[in-house]
């Protein structure tokens, strides 16, 4: 029986990372809250809350499809910005003037940390490179990323949703509605303080305050 190179599942690139994944799950979780504010203020028959209902999946649809193109169009100048930075250090005169472009490309938090000599490194591995591409492309896994962003910023709508189905009272499903939003953020909030390292629960209880600011403005705001 054969077996998988060792390494092969952790060394394969996630698709998203946590921060992009939980990143979209709020913003699409705050523009379905935005709709489900307005509930109140309507009549809050079942035309109505029907009718708000779709305009909330309408926007999350257009808005996931938003931030799907617009990822794909920060990777490909991403890696146009890269293309165009390797293409200058291997059509330098020297190694001096390729260390001088490596370093005026670094932002200014790594620039002070990085030395001459690991520059010199970052250098000649771009210059030992066997061949660079014409120009910057897309690829599969870019088109499955942003799929994944639009999937996830749709998806956040139904949590806050699902309550006025499920209920009949309005304000009973207002109130599980928010509860969901609450957790979900929470959750959010601890899958960001895992990644970084420090204070999951600490953070996901600031995600859950906001998410609390946010439900006070909205019934602020007439919601």
């Amino acid at each position: 029986m054969s077996e998988k190179p060792a390494g092969e599942s952790q060394t394969r690139k996630q698709l998203l990372s946590p921060v992009d994944r939980v990143s979209e799950m709020l913003f699409g979780l705050f523009m379905a809250l935005t709709f489900v504010g307005a509930v109140s203020a309507a009549t809050a028959g079942k035309e109505e809350i029907r009718t708000l209902f779709i305009a909330a999946f309408g926007c999350n649809l257009a808005w996931g499809l938003v931030d799907a193109v617009m990822y794909l169009v920060r990777t490909i100048a991403e890696r146009g910005r890269k293309l165009t930075l390797a293409q200058a250090v291997r059509g330098a005169p020297d190694a001096a003037a390729g260390r001088r472009i490596v370093a005026a490309s670094l932002p200014e938090p790594a620039a002070s940390l990085v030395s001459e000599t690991e520059i010199e490194a970052i250098r000649a591995r771009i210059a030992a490179l066997p061949s660079l591409p014409d120009r910057p492309a897309l690829g599969r896994d870019d088109a499955l990323a942003a799929v994944g962003i639009f999937l996830i910023v749709v998806l956040a709508t139904f949590p806050v949703v699902i309550p006025f189905i499920v209920f009949p009272d309005v304000d009973t499903a207002k109130l599980a509605s928010r509860a969901l939003a609450l957790a979900m953020l929470f959750l959010g909030g601890l899958a960001l303080g895992r990644y970084a390292g420090y204070g999951s629960w600490r953070t996901g209880l600031v995600m859950a305050g906001l998410g609390a600011a946010l439900v006070v403005a909205i019934n602020a705001l007439g919601g």
